[in-house]
């Protein structure tokens, strides 16, 4: 505990992060809360055990505990095939849609690709577009495959509400929320907005400063990823996670369906050497073991645009800590859960955690770069055509239509939601490629247009490679 301070500070002085807030739950108390700076760089306010943050991905294991409510209710099973709750469940697969079970979904073996259906919510589309739309996305191999899907966490988590005859929100109100008396607490991103005491987001611009620059609405995967709390808030959820389903002597989640989200279902990491560990993916948690053989469990939360979390237990010890920050990923959360676990366990940290949390994280970011550098133009570009040659609208099953415009001579594609689309403008590459400016919390960088055809005439089909991830990035023209 006489670390845990010197361990936030160390981190933020290091990387200039604007705020954090930690708390630890041993043996049934909250026996640390605590926030650390601004909850916004240049306003004086600061961050505290109250401070509601996005939480990103720790999203996940609130959810499954949620779940968990409503298995112990006996309304669900684990191993119940989703559509039996979700008529309009689908995926591409008709055996994978009638066989997906709630334990698949949120141990992500449903075979879902990662981020399938996240570029949709970075266009703006809501949670019943993206969940009747993702039956397009292609699968890997059912149950004997692991990819991280927020959309098919999600798809199990609406599936529980709807057993419930309610919708999400109100059902993780109704069966963790208000139990425990995490009154900071929300799967609403208008509740978020609305909270007094709330952690900006952040994205840093180099030499430790950091900018709060981006909104981020994570509704449309609210299990997965929509909820906001406080580490005050959390540390109570903790408690019932260590109390085994009960909270203040009192039985509130059914045990077993909770153990079961503590035990292995996927290999996520597969070991990489006969004396290596293998890592695993329980229900919204990850499942490791340490060199005692002690389980482990853990997540973290991770958005792009400006929020990092973690959460860590050590169930055999009745010991647990989250740490909170509102910046973007940069390993800073995992280096002091795992930096205090580390000195709970040996007396002090025994690896450099930040540098090497911070290496994992710039591998990450490394990976998702674009494969081509639209910013470095070709020395002698061929010329496009005329502008006409691409204005129109084109059509795709998935993203919807897609309208090529001439604004002032100059090009510009619009697409997403009908009432609330977005507007790219197009700057000339080589020929009939065009680059635009990707959006959201995968965007990347700049993109390509690649237009079909060549020479006279129209373009017929337009494909845009940012969107072409998983083979569904192809507009064809209508008109």
């Amino acid at each position: 505990m006489a670390k845990l301070d010197g361990l936030v500070q160390d981190a933020m002085g290091q990387t200039g992060l604007p705020g954090m807030a930690v708390a630890v739950v041993y043996q049934d108390e909250v026996v640390y809360a605590k926030g650390f700076g601004v909850r916004e760089v240049g306003k004086p306010e600061r961050i505290g055990p109250d401070t509601v943050f996005k939480l990103a991905s720790v999203s996940k294991p609130l959810a499954s505990t949620v779940v968990a409510g409503v298995v112990g209710r006996q309304l669900i099973k684990w191993t119940d095939p989703v559509i039996e709750s979700d008529k309009g469940f689908a995926l591409k697969d008709d055996y994978v849609t009638r066989s997906a079970t709630f334990a698949d979904l949120m141990s992500h073996q449903s075979g879902l690709r990662t981020a399938s259906g996240d570029l949709l919510e970075d266009l703006g589309f809501d949670r019943s577009y993206i969940l009747s739309h993702i039956n397009q996305e292609p699968l890997d191999t059912f149950r004997s495959s692991y990819n991280y899907s927020n959309f098919g966490y999600t798809a199990g988590g609406e599936a529980a509400a709807k057993a419930m005859k309610m919708s999400w929100e109100d059902l993780a109100d109704q069966i963790l929320f208000r139990p425990l008396g995490m009154s900071a607490s929300s799967y609403r991103n208008s509740d978020y907005e609305k909270a007094s005491d709330r952690a900006a987001i952040h994205v840093p611009l180099g030499n430790k400063q950091w900018a709060a620059k981006y909104h981020r609405d994570a509704d449309s995967e609210a299990p997965a990823g929509g909820a906001s709390s406080s580490v005050r808030d959390l540390a109570q959820w903790l408690r019932l996670q260590l109390g085994n389903g009960s909270f203040g002597g009192k039985p509130v989640i059914d045990p077993t369906a909770l153990q079961t989200t503590h035990v292995p279902h996927a290999v996520s990491g597969p070991a990489s050497s006969p004396a290596a560990r293998s890592r695993f993916y329980g229900l919204g948690w990850n499942v490791s073991y340490d060199d005692q053989a002690r389980v482990q469990l853990g997540h973290s939360g991770a958005f792009n645009l400006g929020t990092a979390t973690a959460v860590a237990m050590l169930p055999g010890e009745q010991l647990a800590i989250v740490a909170l920050t509102n910046g973007r990923p940069q390993g800073i959360p995992e280096a002091i859960t795992a930096g205090f676990l580390d000195a709970a366990q040996h007396g002090a940290p025994t690896v450099d955690w930040l540098a090497f949390t911070a290496g994992i994280f710039k591998q990450l970011d490394d990976s998702e770069k674009p494969k081509v550098d639209y910013s470095k133009l070709p020395s002698n570009p061929a010329p496009a055509r005329p502008n006409n040659a691409y204005t129109g609208t084109y059509a795709n099953s998935y993203y919807g239509p897609l309208v090529v415009l001439d604004q002032d001579g100059k090009l510009a594609l619009k697409m997403g939601p009908a009432g609330n689309p977005t507007t790219f403008p197009l700057a000339h590459f080589d020929a009939d490629t065009f680059s635009f400016e990707s959006m959201g919390e995968n965007g990347n960088g700049l993109a390509g247009a690649l237009f079909a055809g060549s020479g006279g005439g129209t373009a017929p089909s337009v494909t845009l490679d940012f969107y072409d991830k998983t083979g569904l990035g192809t507009f064809t023209r209508i008109s």
